[in-house]
């Protein structure tokens, strides 16, 4: 009797020491010790990391506007001229006035093919252009022969053009050459003179004239 009374009080005395050691958990306590510890490695881990660099890239994404990349700059500086050329000239015929504006410079020099001064600046031009452009209709302007010509960031570049179309009511064709020089300036190509020559045509009477006071615009058909 007294060995197990003894052997009682041994254990008792062991759970009670158990029980008073301090860290000592039980296994309730510690699945909730390692529940946040496994959260934390989760959360700071490569997967997570990537996860939301991506969500933050997709927002960025959608926050930032469209990069302005246009095609011309995917190009060489020729090959972006001439689709400059062609964009100016559809923009032209369209009586986009704002669309050509792209590629003109404010400090642009036109000369047309009629009997008259140089314009000076786009406004002077645009207006000009405008008034042309109210008497024309069913304009149509093929270009053909086009060189270009590149030397830094300046650039050359010269073409023939054949106009059919419609001015005051009359059925009008026309020939000429223009000649454009470009400057790049912050990175976009230019055009800061725009010169003319049209060229006579056998049938005179197919001309038409500005009348006096107005001005024609460069690439118009106009009397000699």
């Amino acid at each position: 009797m007294p060995e197990e009374l003894d052997l009682q009080k041994y254990r008792m005395g062991k759970r009670a020491t158990a029980q008073a050691r301090p860290g000592r958990r039980t296994p309730r306590q510690l699945i909730r010790v390692l529940i946040p510890v496994l959260l934390v490695a989760i959360l700071s881990g490569p997967g997570f990391a990537f996860a939301q660099n991506q969500k933050t890239k997709k927002g960025k994404e959608k926050k930032d506007p469209q990069a302005d990349v246009t095609a011309a700059s995917l190009l060489s500086d020729n090959q972006g001229i001439d689709l400059l050329v062609s964009q100016m000239l559809g923009a032209w015929q369209a009586g986009d006035v704002e669309g050509m504006h792209k590629f003109y410079a404010d400090d642009v020099m036109v000369i047309s093919g009629a009997w008259e001064p140089p314009l000076f600046g786009w406004a002077n031009y645009a207006k000009a252009y405008q008034t042309q452009f109210a008497r024309s209709s069913g304009a149509r302007l093929e270009r053909t022969n086009s060189y270009v010509k590149t030397v830094g960031d300046a650039a050359v570049v010269a073409y023939q053009w054949q106009f059919v179309g419609d001015v005051d009511g009359k059925r009008t064709q026309a020939l000429g050459h223009t000649t454009l020089f470009l400057e790049k300036r912050a990175g976009n190509w230019l055009i800061t003179v725009n010169h003319t020559s049209a060229v006579p045509t056998d049938d005179l009477s197919t001309q038409t004239s500005s009348p006096a006071g107005q001005p024609t615009s460069a690439l118009a058909p106009t009397g000699r």
